[in-house]
C-alpha cells in the first residue's frame, strides 16, 4: 500500500488537471469543464488503469515462492487503481464542479492562461522549442532512441543480480559453527563458551544466544548462534536522530559513533579466525528459508563416488577466497571417526553366536536402549524410561567394549573379542542423495563486492576447470535455484503485461499501430532503471524487478495520454504537426504533475531507515530513477514516433491502389 500511495491519485490528478484547463483555458462554468473534461480523458485514464491492472494480475500468478511472496501485492495492486479509478470519475469531477470558480472575465485562455506563466511558462516553452526541433530532426531522435534501447545489454551486464537484497541491516544476524567431526559434546561446550567470550567482547553486540551440540541432524559438533546489535537509532545516522541532538545541544551526535551490521560481522569473522579448526559462518538472518540451508551459496555435486565428490568440493572450497566467497563448508566429511566391529562369522558359527545377538549387545551397551525398563515415580505419579549403556568413559575405551560378553544358543556368555575384531577407521559424515543420486553441497556466503549470480556463474567455471567425469554433474539449489527462477518467471510477467497492454489499447483506440507507439516507450525506460540501480550500487532482485513492472506502467501511462489526445486533434481535421505539438503541450502539465506525485510517494522508500529499508529502497530506486530519468527523452521519442507512424500511413492512404484491368493485363 505504501508503494501505490504516489500511483492510486495518478487518474485524480489527470482528471482534475483536465477540468482545471477546461476552466480556464476554455472559460467554461466549473459544473460543464467537470462533465465535459472528464468525457474527453475518460477513455486514456480507463486505458492506463487497466494498463496498471494487467501488470500486476500476471505477478499474483507466478508459480515459483516468488510468486506466492507477491501474491497479495499483485491483487492488492490491482484492486487499489481500479477503486482509484471509480474515484476519479465519479468524487473528482463532483467535487471538483462544487470547488472550483469560475474563470473571470477578462483573463487570457488558451496556452497564454495566467497558469501557464512563471516557472511553468518556461517549462512549457522550453519544452516546445526541443519537440519542435525534435520533429525537424526525426532521423537523429530515432537513432538516440535506439542507441538508448541498445545500452540496456550492458547496462544489465554491469548491474548486480541476486535474489532478495544482501547486506540488509536488520539488526540481528545468525552464526553457524562447526567442529571436527568426533569432537564431543563437552567439547563443542567449551569451544562455544570460548567463542562466546570474544563475540561479547565486539563493540556493538547487545544480546547473544548459543547453542552447542545438537543441530536437526544430531551431529554434536555443530553450534548455532544468534547476536543482536545496537537498534539504527542508537548507531545510524537518521533525521529523527539529528533533530533530537539538536533537542539536546548536541547536533553532531547524530554523525558520531556510527557503525553498521557489516562492521560488526566483518569484525566478528576476524575474530574467529584464530579458530583455525572450526568453520564459522556469520551470515544474516533471512525474511523466509528456503531450501534446507538459509546460506546464500548452494552448489550441488553430484556423483557416483563419495571419495571424488570430497575432492571436487575441498578443491572448490580451498579457490573460495579466490571465487569472492567466504565462510564456505563442505556438507561431506570423510574424517567422522568411528568404531568398527568385524565379526569372525565362522567362529560365531562354531560358538552358535548369531550376528544379531552380538549387534544387540554393541548396541545395548554404547548405543543404550530405553525400553529396557520403566521406573514409577508414586510421589509425582509419573513414569519414566530407563535408558541402559556404559558409561562415557567406558564408551570410549575399546578394551573395555571387547570385554563385554555376548549369549550363545545354549545361554552360555563369552567373551566379546573372541568372536569380533574392533577396527578404528573413518567414515563420511553424511550421504546425500537426490534421484537416487549422492551428492554434496558447497555452502556458504558471498563476500563484499559480489552479488549471487556472479558468483553462482564464478563457480561453474570453477567446476569446468575440475575436468569431472561425464558421470559427475553441478546443480544450484537454494536461493540461487530460486533466483533462476524468479527472473524466468519475470521475463514471462512482462512478456505477458506487454501482450495485455496491447490487447487493451487495441481495443479501445481499435488500432493496430498506436498501441506501438505508447508501447515503444518501455524499453526507453529500462536503461535508466538499471542505470539507477548501477549509480546507486544496488541489485537486480526480486523487489527491484517488482519496481519495474510499476516503472512499466507508470511511462505507459504518459505516453497514452500523449498519443490519445494527439489522435482526437487528428480526427478533428487539425494538421500532424500542429497535433503532435499541441497535444504534447496539454499533456504536459499532467504528466509533469503524476511524475512528481509519484517520485514523491516513493521517496519515503528510498531514504528510509531501519528493518526491511533494503527491499523498500530497491523497489523506489527503480521507479525514481527510472521515471526522472527517461521522463524528457519519452517526452520527446513518442511524439517524434507518432508524427512518423502518422505521417507514414498518410502516404500509405494516399497511394492509388492499382486498378484490376492494368493487374490482369500486366499479367
Amino acid at each position: 500500500l505504501v508503494l501505490m500511495v504516489g500511483i492510486v491519485i495518478d487518474n485524480a490528478i489527470v482528471v482534475l488537471e483536465n477540468i482545471f484547463r477546461f476552466i480556464e483555458e476554455k472559460q467554461l462554468s466549473p459544473f460543464d469543464a467537470a462533465r465535459e473534461a472528464t468525457a474527453e480523458i475518460a477513455l486514456p485514464v480507463l486505458a492506463t488503469t487497466l494498463c496498471l491492472v494487467v501488470i500486476f494480475i500476471p505477478v499474483s500468478f507466478m508459480s515459483s515462492i516468488s510468486g506466492r511472496f507477491l501474491y497479495q501485492f499483485g491483487l492488492t495492486a490491482a484492486v487499489s487503481v481500479l477503486v482509484s479509478l471509480l474515484v476519479s470519475f465519479t468524487l473528482t469531477p463532483m467535487m471538483s464542479a462544487r470547488m472550483f470558480r469560475r474563470q473571470r472575465a477578462g483573463h487570457a485562455g488558451g496556452h497564454d492562461a495566467q497558469s501557464r506563466q512563471g516557472l511553468y511558462g518556461a517549462v512549457d516553452r522550453a519544452y516546445t522549442k526541443a519537440l519542435i526541433w525534435a520533429l525537424r530532426h526525426r532521423t537523429a531522435v530515432v537513432v538516440m532512441g535506439l542507441a538508448v534501447i541498445a545500452s540496456s545489454y550492458p547496462l544489465y551486464r554491469a548491474v548486480s543480480q541476486e535474489f532478495i537484497p544482501s547486506g540488509g541491516d536488520e539488526a540481528e544476524f545468525e552464526l553457524q559453527i562447526t567442529a571436527p567431526e568426533g569432537t564431543s559434546l563437552a567439547a563443542m561446550d567449551d569451544i562455544g563458551r570460548s567463542v562466546e567470550r570474544d563475540i561479547r567482547g565486539t563493540p556493538g553486540v547487545t544480546t547473544l544466544l548459543l547453542s552447542a551440540g545438537g543441530n536437526f541432524l544430531g551431529s554434536v559438533n555443530s553450534g548455532n548462534g544468534f547476536v543482536r546489535i545496537a537498534p539504527h537509532e542508537e548507531r545510524v545516522f537518521s533525521l529523527s536522530r539529528f533533530f533530537k541532538g539538536v533537542v539536546t545541544l548536541d547536533p553532531l551526535e547524530a554523525f558520531r559513533g556510527n557503525y553498521s551490521q557489516r562492521e560488526v560481522m566483518q569484525a566478528i569473522r576476524a575474530k574467529m579466525a584464530r579458530y583455525k579448526d572450526l568453520n564459522v559462518s556469520v551470515r544474516n538472518t533471512q525474511s523466509f528459508s528456503i531450501g534446507s540451508a538459509n546460506s546464500d551459496i548452494d552448489f550441488v555435486i553430484r556423483g557416483p563416488e563419495l571419495e571424488k565428490l570430497a575432492e571436487y568440493g575441498n578443491a572448490l572450497k580451498a579457490r573460495s577466497t579466490e571465487l569472492g566467497l567466504q565462510d564456505i563448508d563442505v556438507t561431506l566429511k570423510l574424517d567422522r571417526p568411528e568404531l568398527r566391529a568385524e565379526v569372525d562369522r565362522a567362529r560365531a558359527a562354531d560358538l552358535g553366536i548369531r550376528t544379531a545377538d552380538i549387534a544387540a549387545s554393541l548396541r545395548l551397551m554404547v548405543g543404550g536402549d530405553e525400553e529396557v525398563t520403566r521406573f514409577r515415580d508414586r510421589s509425582a505419579n509419573e513414569d519414566y524410561d530407563v535408558q541402559l549403556r556404559l558409561e562415557e568413559d567406558d564408551r570410549a575405551d575399546t578394551a573395555t567394549i571387547e570385554r563385554l560378553f555376548v549369549p550363545r544358543a545354549n545361554g552360555e556368555l563369552v567373551r566379546l573379542d573372541s568372536v569380533v575384531d574392533l577396527v578404528s577407521d573413518e567414515s563420511p559424515s553424511r550421504v546425500e542423495r537426490l534421484d537416487r543420486q549422492r551428492q554434496i553441497s558447497l555452502r556458504g556466503g558471498i563476500a563484499d563486492g559480489y552479488a549471487l549470480a556472479d558468483r553462482l556463474a564464478a563457480l561453474r567455471a570453477a567446476a569446468a576447470e575440475l575436468g569431472m567425469p561425464p558421470a559427475y554433474s553441478v546443480s544450484v539449489a537454494g536461493r540461487g535455484r530460486e533466483l533462476e527462477r524468479t527472473f524466468v518467471e519475470f521475463g514471462w510477467a512482462f512478456l505477458l503485461s506487454v501482450i495485455f497492454m496491447y490487447i487493451v489499447l487495441a481495443s479501445q483506440y481499435e488500432s493496430l499501430s498506436h498501441p506501438l507507439i505508447i508501447l515503444l516507450s518501455l524499453p526507453l525506460s529500462l536503461p535508466f532503471a538499471l542505470l539507477s540501480l548501477w549509480l546507486t550500487s544496488t541489485s537486480l532482485n526480486l523487489y527491484s524487478a517488482l519496481g519495474m513492472l510499476v516503472l512499466f506502467g507508470v511511462v505507459a501511462k504518459n505516453a497514452i495520454l500523449q498519443v490519445d489526445y494527439a489522435r482526437n486533434l487528428r480526427l478533428n481535421n487539425v494538421d500532424l504537426h500542429t497535433a503532435v505539438v499541441q497535444a504534447s503541450r496539454d499533456r504536459l502539465r499532467p504528466i509533469l504533475m503524476t511524475t512528481l506525485a509519484l517520485v514523491g510517494g516513493m521517496l519515503p522508500l528510498a531514504l528510509g531507515t531501519g528493518p526491511g529499508a533494503e527491499e523498500r529502497r530497491a523497489i523506489a530506486i527503480v521507479v525514481i530513477g527510472g521515471q526522472s530519468l527517461s521522463l524528457f527523452l519519452t517526452l520527446i521519442v513518442v511524439p517524434v514516433i507518432f508524427y512518423l507512424v502518422e505521417a507514414a500511413q498518410a502516404r500509405w492512404a494516399a497511394v492509388p491502389p492499382t486498378p484490376v484491368e492494368q493487374v490482369t493485363a500486366s499479367a
